[in-house]
């Protein structure tokens, strides 16, 4: 069974409503059908709520941490209620796939996902789950950073809520460890495709400057600043 859900994103107004957060509304869209509230916790480094259920206690996280960093979250609650790897469940932002559109996957690569390489680091393991929340790919790859912390065209987020609101039906189906049913459920929705996005230095003029894009270049050894690390 899943007794780990996270859902990816940025802490902050600012990103609330970005395509990188895509991960926190599946999240909240699940705490809402199960009828509880997410609450910080220190110790994990992020927002938690315990869900009680026969097979035992299932938590809900959104690491506090900033993307580049959401494997120390992951991993601290994790280790502490000694949840396996193929016991987790990671929602994120997915480029390769349209708005609308979702898959779920064990195991393999991080393509890229600052968020998914810092939990593959401090899992020391590929082997969790992942849903992969369609925001579509900007075409140019110089312009994923900016598009990714943009806020997606209404046709666009119309699109991504629809695809959560279906995935909603999988949630017991994971909760069960039913891995099976619950694709089946993930993946024969086919949505229509939403009209392609608008060059983005139209679609996110004012977004914000990359805190941390899913795709931009890797910044060990650089300075901490707020967009790499938990905040002062």
């Amino acid at each position: 069974m899943i007794r780990l859900m996270v859902g990816l994103g940025n802490p902050g107004p600012e990103y609330e409503a970005t395509r990188h957060n895509a991960g926190f509304w599946w999240v909240d869209a699940v705490a809402r059908q199960l009828k509880v509230s997410l609450h910080a916790e220190r110790a994990y480094h992020g927002l938690v709520a315990r869900v009680n259920t026969p097979a035992g206690p299932v938590w809900l996280l959104e690491p506090q941490t900033y993307m580049n960093v959401s494997g120390k979250s992951v991993a601290a609650l994790a280790r502490f209620f000694k949840i396996a790897p193929e016991e987790i469940l990671v929602a994120h932002d997915e480029l390769d796939l349209p708005p609308g559109e979702m898959k779920l996957k064990q195991g393999g690569g991080h393509a890229g996902h600052n968020g998914l390489r810092d939990i593959h680091a401090q899992l020391g393991s590929t082997d969790y789950w992942r849903l992969r929340l369609g925001i579509g790919h900007p075409g140019v790859k110089t312009e994923v950073a900016n598009y990714v912390l943009g806020k997606p065209m209404r046709e666009h987020r119309e699109a991504i809520d629809a695809c959560i609101v279906r995935s909603l039906t999988a949630v017991d189906a994971l909760l069960a460890g039913d891995m099976s049913k619950a694709t089946l459920r993930l993946h024969t929705s086919k949505p229509p495709r939403p009209k392609p996005p608008r060059p983005v230095a139209l679609a996110d003029a004012g977004a914000p400057a990359a805190a941390d894009a899913s795709r931009a270049p890797d910044v060990a050894g650089s300075a901490p600043s707020p967009t790499q690390c938990d905040p002062p």
